[in-house]
């Protein structure tokens, strides 16, 4: 009898032990199991937060470069020079938005027809076609300017490369000053995307008034898109259709002159209208 009690006690305290270590099994097995949930849910809130912080990010990238290109394209520089690629800057002698300033030729004059010519940068040959029915008053213009032998001679004194592709030239004092005595509007013949392929020819301007056309214009040597200002487009005087490669070749390829800014100012290669015709 008293053995019999013996094992029984001695199988309860058996049985006891066993128990224990199975539930110390189980709760390491539950805190394996918690601590791997902590892991994932710390990893996918993590990823979350990532893709939340690419996206924002992403969305800055985007917001700083379209704020790039418009501030670009309507400040320019500095005071005395032109809007990025198409505008000169507005100064205290600007014309009036709405009005044209100066002997501005009758739209007529481009008799709403298709010129052709030539303009020659340094060496450089370029073959021109500019669309006198969808941009009368500039193509007027520019006629008027070849006629009275104002461009040969002016410099191409502004080159971008930064994702903007232009060569902006005609400055009336090479330094990218505009005639303030000869502006004209409206504008004519912009691309409602804001899209100008390589060898779109277009008038500068100065940032948010399209009255103030003058003598600048811009050739653009690689696909760019220019965003819309509050006053529109640029308007395209027509295009080149020779001697594209030659231009990047010769002039273009070479890059801004170390010192300015990175991607935006003088030509290495100094380079000037040498010689403008059109039939």
């Amino acid at each position: 009898m008293v053995l019999g009690a013996i094992d029984r006690v001695g199988g309860q305290v058996a049985t006891s032990r066993g128990s224990e270590k199975e539930a110390r099994a189980a709760r390491e097995r539950l805190r394996v199991y918690n601590a791997r949930q902590t892991v994932h849910e710390n990893t996918v809130s993590r990823r979350k937060r990532d893709n939340v912080i690419a996206v924002i990010a992403g969305a800055v990238v985007v917001a700083i470069a379209v704020a790039a290109q418009v501030a670009f394209f309507s400040f320019g520089p500095g005071a005395s020079s032109p809007d990025a690629a198409p505008s000169p800057s507005p100064s205290s002698s600007a014309p009036v938005e709405g009005k044209n300033v100066g002997d501005v030729p009758s739209p007529d004059l481009a008799e709403g027809r298709t010129w052709t010519g030539q303009l020659t940068l340094n060496d450089v040959a370029l073959d021109i076609e500019l669309d006198g029915a969808a941009a009368p008053q500039a193509v007027s213009a520019f006629i008027q300017g070849t006629e009275d032998g104002y461009f040969v001679g002016k410099t191409c004194h502004r080159l971008t490369n930064g994702g903007f592709f232009v060569l902006q030239c005609g400055s009336a004092d090479g330094q990218g000053s505009t005639d303030t005595s000869f502006s004209f509007g409206p504008i004519e013949n912009a691309p409602a995307d804001d899209f100008y392929p390589a060898g779109t020819l277009a008038m500068a301007r100065v940032g948010g008034d399209a009255f103030s056309n003058g003598r600048q214009f811009f050739i653009v040597y690689d696909d760019t898109t220019i965003p819309s200002d509050a006053a529109g487009g640029y308007t395209v005087l027509g295009k080149v259709t020779g001697g594209l490669d030659a231009l990047r070749a010769a002039i273009t390829d070479a890059g801004v002159v170390p010192g300015s800014a990175e991607t935006d100012g003088s030509p290495v290669i100094p380079t000037t209208i040498t010689g403008l015709t059109l039939n």
